[in-house]
Parts: C-alpha cells; sequence; structure tokens
C-alpha cells in the first residue's frame, strides 16, 4: 500500500500515486457567511456541552477555502446547505444556485450545485425547481431541521429526488447526539417508501455504523459517506466496530468520500489517512477500493 498523507501538503501526491485525475468530496459547506458563522459558533460552544473543544480547522474566507480545495486537488465538491427552521430553504437554494453560476462564468465547474428542503408548505414547489435550474445534490440535516423524515409534507419531495435520480446527502443518524426523529430505523422507512431514492447517509450514520451497513443491504440505492469517520477525532467518541474494514467490501463501490470541509476540527489530510487505514485492512479492498472511494464512485454519483 502507497504511505497515506500525513498533511494536506501529501494529499495531492497520494492521489497521483493512486492514478487519479483527483479527489471528489461528496460533503463541503460552503453557506452564506451569516450561516456559516452561526455553525462555528455552535461548534465553538462545544466544549462547553460536550466537554471536548471543536477548533474549526479552516475559519477562512471563502475564497480561500475553495482555493485550499482545489490545492489539494478536489476537482468535484458540492456546496452543501440546510436549513434549521422553516421558510429558510428556499432562500439558501437560491445562494448556491447564484454562487456556482457565478464560478462557472470565472471557468471554474468544479463547485456541484447542490440543495436543501425543510418540512413544509411548499417544500415540492421550491424542490422541483432547484431540479430545474440544475440541482445535482441535495442535502437534508434530520437533526439540526428537528423534523421528522416520514413528514407527509415531504414525501412529494423523497418522490421528486428519486425519480429524478439525483441524490440526497442525509444526516440521519443520532450523533453526534440523537435528536427527535434521528435513527437509522426511522430513515428507513422513507427508503421503504421511496426505493429508487438516490440517499447517502452522511457520517456511514454514526455513531450506528453496523447498522447502516445493515441499510445499505436492504435497500441497493442507498450509499454512506465517510465524512469524519475513522478520525482519531471522531475514534475517541463514536469507534468503528472491530469488522468495519471486512464488511465494506459487501459494500465497497457504495463508499463515497465526504470530508465535512470547512467544519472540521483537524486537517483533511486525516481523512484521507482514515481512509487508506480501511484499504490496508482487508486484502479485498486494497487500491482499487481508494480509487473508488477517493474519485469514481462520487463522480459516478454526483454526474462528473
Amino acid at each position: 500500500m502507497l504511505p497515506a498523507p500525513l498533511t494536506d501538503d501529501d494529499v495531492p501526491a497520494f492521489w497521483r500515486a493512486l492514478g487519479l485525475p483527483g479527489l471528489v468530496d461528496v460533503h463541503v459547506h460552503v453557506m452564506p457567511q451569516r450561516v456559516l458563522d452561526k455553525v462555528w459558533a455552535f461548534f465553538d460552544s462545544h466544549a462547553e456541552r460536550e466537554g471536548t473543544a471543536w477548533p474549526i480547522a479552516y475559519r477562512w474566507p471563502q475564497a480561500q477555502r475553495l482555493a485550499h480545495l482545489r490545492a489539494l486537488g478536489v476537482r468535484g465538491f458540492t456546496t452543501l446547505l440546510y436549513a434549521h427552521k422553516p421558510a429558510m430553504a428556499e432562500s439558501l437554494n437560491d445562494w448556491a444556485r447564484d454562487l456556482v453560476r457565478d464560478e462557472q462564468a470565472q471557468g471554474r465547474t468544479d463547485l456541484v450545485h447542490s440543495a436543501t428542503f425543510h418540512a413544509e408548505d411548499g417544500v415540492a414547489g421550491y424542490v422541483e425547481r432547484a431540479l430545474r435550474e440544475g440541482a445535482r445534490c441535495f442535502k437534508v440535516h434530520v437533526q439540526v431541521g428537528g423534523f421528522d423524515p416520514r413528514d407527509p409534507l415531504l414525501a412529494p419531495a423523497w418522490g421528486l429526488l428519486a425519480d429524478a435520480g439525483v441524490p440526497v446527502v442525509v444526516h440521519c443518524g443520532n450523533g453526534p447526539r440523537r435528536g427527535g426523529h434521528t435513527g437509522l430505523d426511522v430513515f428507513g422507512e422513507v427508503l421503504t417508501a421511496h426505493p429508487r431514492l438516490r440517499a447517502v447517509l452522511a457520517h456511514a450514520g454514526l455513531p450506528d455504523f453496523a447498522d447502516a451497513l445493515d441499510l445499505l443491504g436492504r435497500h441497493p440505492g442507498c450509499l454512506l459517506d465517510t465524512t469524519m469517520v475513522g478520525t482519531p477525532f471522531t475514534e475517541a467518541f463514536a469507534p468503528l466496530p472491530p469488522d468495519w474494514a471486512a464488511r465494506l467490501a459487501g459494500v465497497a463501490d457504495r463508499v463515497v468520500f465526504g470530508s465535512d470541509f470547512p467544519n472540521i476540527p483537524y486537517a483533511c489530510a486525516e481523512q484521507v489517512r482514515a481512509v487508506a487505514s480501511w484499504a490496508a485492512a482487508d486484502a479485498r479492498l486494497g487500491v482499487p477500493f481508494l480509487r473508488s472511494v477517493l474519485h469514481d464512485a462520487p463522480a459516478r454519483l454526483l454526474g462528473g
């Protein structure tokens, strides 16, 4: 196996050695600064709530953040947003659409137009509009949004995404803390009702990793992302099961790279290193798994 990157500066050499054109990251947050400031303030108080500090590693202006992703060789990345209350999602979607258009006008096509939604009246209408305007990925945060993903208001939205084949990254697990409507069993009911939905389980369903893999076994269109999984920070409170790498062998082409940039308390290289450790832990994974997770599977998912 190739030596895993120790720092962000090492990442480009790593993917080049794998014969890849770069990385594709399905879990990057690009938000209006006023929204991102509130997200960062939440993490700044993490030590008070949880006893563990969460320093934002990339607390930089947006232009610097995007430049860093490109320097890492991330050739495709989402602009994931999420709404914490009703009457917010549609304006976030418009902001993300305009950002992608501005970047494209300057010849940069690596941003993946992303959108979000909340359980509210009119949700189907603005989801349909976002799809019509080119959204290639959606994000739903059940915990932060505080809504039930099985809400009848959302059935048309889930159906639109299933029909369009557009993936949705869903934070539905019980970590880092349980919410009123979190749980893989809860979201499993959505998958049963919409079997063609291309749902990506954010953070691999953290902390219920085994349950997430079981869900993939029952729903062929379901995937999981690597976001924060297996890093030393996360292992301290949500350790992976001992058979993690062995179980990944059965769903290797449905694991996609995610970092949670810029809101992570460590360097992006740590996530790449975690994925590399899984590849090295089972002979059925190895370099083909790394190529798939870091580029091929997420590029295929996002249509890039």
